[in-house]
């Protein structure tokens, strides 16, 4: 099944929900990671351990994104 959705016409909170529905989806599945994300998660540790950078994970993002939405 093929299902199309008109992104212009969703608002921001629309396409956050869909997103997360397909990543709940998604996660249900046995999957394995490609090669460029190790190396994504490198560079993440790296920039992390020379305090170039601060990362913070998914649910404290979207609690942000969800307040300045209201």
């Amino acid at each position: 099944m093929f299902a199309t959705v008109d992104l212009q016409q969703m608002t921001v909170d629309e396409k956050l929900r869909l997103m997360e529905a397909l990543w709940r989806d998604l996660s249900r599945e046995n999957l394995a990671s490609p090669a460029w994300h190790g190396e994504i998660l490198a560079e993440r540790d790296r920039l992390t351990a020379s305090g170039e950078e601060q990362f913070i994970d998914w649910e404290t993002a979207r609690k942000q994104l969800r307040q300045e939405l209201r």
